[in-house]
């Protein structure tokens, strides 16, 4: 015999606890009370019990109390699951992966794919042998256990309806790995998949997945061929020098065999901004960049249909979204003796605020004020920890770089020109003309360890940007009145993208993450933990790593991240090919293992010796009443 509930140790200490107080019970009932009548004599003739009389009372009483404990230990035997030994080994064991991924949510069959598969799972739940055992399990980004390995198909079925498919792609290789890891040990298992196919190379970092030696691999399909236009490609920035407009790409596929007509439409802050009629061809794609926008705050949302307003078969890849990033105004402090060129570039953009200060007003002004720059024009001024500095052609002893040369001549650098530029650096994003611009002289500098030369000519540096005293520093190598750089475009955006880049703005600000990924969303810096609103309102928190916070949006749409007093909103996005292109691809095997249809499990009684000991016990409640009726027992 083996037990599945509780434990011998806990079925003795129930069972003993509760007969202990069946009994007392029995002890109080057996006590008369005591009633004063008048004639006590002629009461006390007729209440006086026979001896033969006497003893058989004793004995009906006994009976009862037979029976109540009787009825009391098949009770507490029931509760441990009784079953024959080996019956857990005779059944199967059935680990069972619903494909959860965005393409269930097709609807081209009655009810969608989603209903498909949760029906096909159900009509396994009741086809399921007397000794078989099942685990329910989704698979979409991750893999979300739904029930335990069991046999009791009330909470298999309770278990499905927890089934829904999300936002996000398919995670074959995690999915097979936890099905192989649910069945180890386990004789007789099976593994069958449910969904529409399409699944991928089940490799990861461990190489390929291979199930187990004798471990059977079923695959019931479901879906058909449909159409279907999606949104494959959604991002927005905002303009360098104009942070009030910008510009929006959007690229949308057609994965149907026929051309199709469409209507892309884009929301600003969920008010219509702009609708697009577009042709695609069969298994055609269009990119448009929508330039020179306005009226979006914070959020863009883009929306595609078919011209007729009919929707595809699709809708999850129909919708995609987008944030700006947060517009702030910058405070710069300019120490110089006078310089047109760096003064006029601090007023192209509105958002920022610049002060002016000679060289003997600057150590004050920066112990009096908190600016996000500093910025010194042939110039060095001691500057408080922590303090971001833009030094252009620095000299002096308080210069962050140390003038290579024995002598000015040998320090000094000829007409360099613009030969090595660090295009993946931050600070020389929108620089395209930087290699043509002409320079007279400049000085040659001598770097530390940690400084980073991001523009630089055969004879030395020309841009270094690097750390000091705590804070980040850009250091230009000549006078701006020596070259031609404050007549190009460059000059100005060199300007914005060092606010950017010292700052500690994300330089590669991410408008939208992919759902079924990490997303890494930088928080202020000292918060532990980050409170998340999902597009569905549902509420949870996540750590913070590094100064971001760590979450997986499996929803397309819109999140609010708080943390502390910040809050910020950001966006997820379905952009998976593999999920837009809905028709049901084959799956006819796993790296050597042949999928065939599922079979039912084998008929017969099944082997839950409680259900017997239940209806034991009921069996006594009806003989215990006949024969409280009967005065049989009392």
């Amino acid at each position: 015999m083996e037990f599945f509930g509780l434990t011998a140790a806990q079925l003795t200490t129930l069972y003993l606890g509760v007969g202990a107080a069946v009994v007392v019970l029995y002890i109080l009932k057996l006590r008369r009370r005591q009633v004063p009548v008048p004639f006590a004599r002629l009461w006390k003739r007729v209440l006086v019990e026979r001896p033969t009389s006497a003893l058989f009372q004793h004995l009906k009483r006994l009976l009862s109390l037979l029976l109540q404990l009787l009825l009391l230990g098949l009770m507490v035997f029931a509760l441990a699951d009784p079953r024959f030994k080996g019956i857990s080994r005779a059944g199967r064991n059935l680990v069972v992966l619903v494909d959860g991924s965005a393409s269930m949510q097709a609807t081209d069959v009655p009810g969608g794919r989603a209903g498909a598969a949760r029906e096909a799972v159900r009509r396994m739940i009741r086809e399921m042998g007397s000794a078989d055992r099942m685990l329910l399990a989704q698979m979409d980004g991750e893999v979300t256990a739904l029930s335990p390995m069991t046999d009791d198909v009330a909470s298999l079925e309770n278990a499905l309806k927890d089934y829904a498919p999300r936002d996000t792609g398919l995670d074959f290789s995690r999915a097979t790995r936890f099905a192989i890891d649910a069945i180890r040990g386990l004789e007789r298992s099976e593994v069958i998949i449910v969904g529409d196919g399409g699944y991928g190379a089940a490799r990861d970092g461990a190489g390929e997945v291979r199930l187990p030696e004798g471990v059977a691999l079923r695959h019931v399909a479901v879906g058909r061929s449909g159409r279907n236009v999606g949104i494959s490609a959604f991002s927005a920035r905002r303009y360098p020098l104009d942070k009030t407009r910008y510009e929006v790409l959007v690229e949308v596929r057609n994965y149907s065999d026929r051309r199709e007509a469409i209507e892309l439409s884009l929301y600003a802050d969920d008010s219509p901004l702009e609708v697009t009629r577009l042709e695609l061809e069969p298994n055609g794609m269009q990119q448009r960049v929508l330039r020179d926008q306005s009226g979006a705050n914070q959020t863009l949302e883009a929306r595609v249909q078919f011209a007729d307003r009919t929707r595809d078969d699709l809708p999850a890849d129909d919708r995609a979204y987008a944030t700006l990033p947060a517009r702030r105004r910058s405070r710069v402090l300019l120490v110089s003796e006078g310089n047109l060129y760096v003064q006029a570039a601090l007023l192209l953009d509105e958002y920022i605020e610049s002060e002016e200060a000679t060289v003997a007003e600057a150590p004050q002004k920066m112990r009096e004020g908190r600016y996000d720059l500093v910025v010194m024009d042939g110039v060095t001024v001691p500057s408080p920890p922590g303090t971001p500095v833009l030094y252009i052609h620095p000299t002096g002893t308080d210069s962050p770089l140390q003038i290579e040369g024995a002598t000015p001549e040998a320090s000094e650098m000829r007409r360099p020109f613009f030969e090595r530029i660090d295009a993946r650096h931050p600070l020389m994003r929108f620089m395209s003309d930087l290699e043509d611009t002409n320079v007279g002289v400049a000085t040659r500098y001598r770097l530390r360890d940690g400084d980073r030369a991001v523009a630089a000519s055969a004879q030395g540096p020309l841009i270094v940007v690097g750390q000091r005293a705590a804070a980040r520093f850009v250091a230009v190598a000549f006078d701006l009145r020596a070259s031609d750089l404050p007549l190009r475009v460059s000059w100005p955006v060199l300007l914005i993208n060092t606010i950017d880049w010292i700052h500690g703005e994300d330089p590669a600000y991410l408008s939208s993450f992919k759902t079924g990924e990490s997303w890494r969303v930088p928080v202020p810096a000292g918060v532990e933990r980050a409170e998340i609103e999902g597009p569905d309102a549902k509420r949870w928190t996540v750590p913070v790593i590094e100064g971001r916070a760590v979450l997986r949006g499996m929803r397309a749409g819109f999140y609010r991240v708080r943390a502390g007093t910040d809050a910020q909103i950001v966006a997820g996005n379905l952009t998976d090919p593999d999920e837009s292109r809905m028709a049901p691809r084959p799956f006819t095997e796993l790296n050597g293992t042949r999928a065939t249809p599922p079979i039912a499990g084998r008929v017969g009684v099944r082997r839950e010796l409680w259900l017997y000991l239940l209806a034991g016990a009921l069996a006594i409640v009806v003989l215990e009443w006949l024969s409280y009726h009967r005065r049989v027992t009392v």
